[in-house]
């Protein structure tokens, strides 16, 4: 509550000097209503999150042989440093600095080469992207490649560590 306190002045002038005192308790209480108020009725932000589009978990699998890779049904990305993307569709013996081909993330690049080496490859059923992020990538592009397959509409990819091959191949071309 508001308290009047009177002092007298010592002097010749026998002025009354009136000194206020506010008592700020009920305004502290108030203020704690109105944080409280404003945090229970504020929409936080959700984290935006990217469906991947997993496979059910078979709960009896039977052990099927894995067929030979076919190196034309499929293509393959290397997420590199600088914002830098490579693709190849190699094999091992095959991949060298020369045929280790670079695009960007600009415009439709990305999903053009998976258009293009989906309408070559001999079994459009069993066509992969497989996406390597090296330890120098970023999780924007990341993120970016993975719009670039949704974009492109191919439900077929997978994500794994650089091979040792391919990234002796990488490290050549980014010195």
């Amino acid at each position: 509550m508001a308290e009047v306190i009177a002092q007298e002045k010592q002097g010749g002038n026998k002025q009354r000097k009136k000194m206020i005192r506010v008592d700020m308790t009920p305004m502290v209480d108030l203020g704690f209503l109105l944080i409280t108020f404003f945090m229970f009725t504020t929409n936080f932000t959700k984290p935006n999150v990217m469906d991947l589009g997993l496979p059910a978990k078979d709960p009896n699998p039977i052990p099927q042989p894995t067929p030979p890779i076919d190196f034309n049904n499929q293509i393959t990305f290397i997420l590199g440093k600088d914002n830098r993307v490579f693709y190849h569709q190699k094999t091992k013996e095959d991949l060298n600095k020369n045929n280790l081909k670079e695009t960007d993330f600009s415009g439709i690049n990305i999903t053009k080469i998976i258009s293009e080496a989906y309408n070559k490859a001999p079994k459009k059923e069993n066509f992969t992207i497989i996406i390597e992020p090296t330890d120098d990538a970023n999780y924007k592009n990341f993120v970016d490649i993975l719009d670039n397959v949704a974009i492109s509409k191919k439900e077929r990819y997978g994500v794994t560590d650089i091979k040792p091959w391919e990234k002796k191949v990488y490290d050549e071309l980014t010195k």
